[in-house]
């Protein structure tokens, strides 16, 4: 009876998201479930083993034929398999359908769009913009989606670009910063936190702690809170207070 034998450099899978990466010359591809690649792009999914079908470097897919390890030394510098498919992971194109293509960008827009209008306001009216004037923005602008690029990055790309087309800043964050202001490097510290806020919209003290309550970018918020942690050595305190922007008793997002 004969038998039928299959290569032992052949994988075959079934329900693959395939992503590509030429390099050195050559094509690789990894084979994927399906959804989860741009969930590991933008830092949702973690775990390598939820993305990937087979810790694998292809030449081929669908056929199944696996890499050769000096053809993956010559490509990438190494051979370790599961390094070089995050490589492609991150770096790679995925294979989709034309409709699938289209849906995949009309998601990363959506929430790209979304984060937008929840980070940003008119600097005039420090209201936020509706999304369809984001929307609309980004068109005129010439805004293009990479998909390599997860909607963080690509957030902070659109907003850049926004500033060049339309009056746009990022919404301040309210925080409360208390630490013992008249003891060491107290004053120091006081003077580097009130250049960095935008303004100070409340200042006590209590005994020999000050107390301030500032709106800030964003941008800054890492900053201030290393500061008073390393002079303070732990013992200041930042508390964020609001996200949103405020206007008299109305809170807008």
């Amino acid at each position: 009876m004969s038998k039928i034998f299959t290569p032992t450099n052949q994988i075959r899978l079934t329900n693959v998201a395939v992503v590509r990466l030429k390099k050195g010359g050559k094509r690789f591809e990894i084979a994927c479930y399906k959804n989860k690649v741009l969930s590991w792009r933008s830092n949702v999914e973690k775990d390598i083993d939820e993305v990937l079908q087979t810790h694998t470097v292809f030449t081929n897919v669908s056929k199944g034929q696996a890499a050769k390890k000096d053809e993956l030394q010559k490509a990438f510098g190494k051979t370790d398999e599961t390094e070089i498919c995050k490589e492609i992971l991150m770096k790679g194109e995925l294979q989709v359908s034309e409709k699938e293509r289209q849906s995949v960008h009309d998601t990363q827009l959506n929430g790209i769009i979304n984060s937008v209008a929840a980070l940003c306001v008119n600097p005039e009216t420090r209201r936020p913009y509706p999304t369809t004037i984001i929307e609309k923005s980004l068109k005129e602008a010439h805004f293009s989606i990479k998909p390599n690029r997860n909607t963080k990055q690509q957030t902070l790309d659109a907003i850049k670009l926004l500033k060049d087309h339309m009056p746009i800043e990022r919404s301040r964050m309210k925080l409360r910063v208390s630490f013992a202001a008249k003891k060491d490097n107290g004053p120091k510290l006081k003077e580097a936190i009130v250049k960095l806020a935008a303004s100070v919209e409340h200042e006590e003290w209590d005994e020999s702690t000050l107390h301030m309550t500032l709106l800030i970018d964003p941008g800054n918020y890492r900053t201030i809170d290393e500061l008073v942690r390393n002079d303070t050595k732990g013992k200041g305190l930042v508390e964020l207070l609001e996200l949103k922007e405020v206007i008299e008793t109305e809170e807008i997002f």
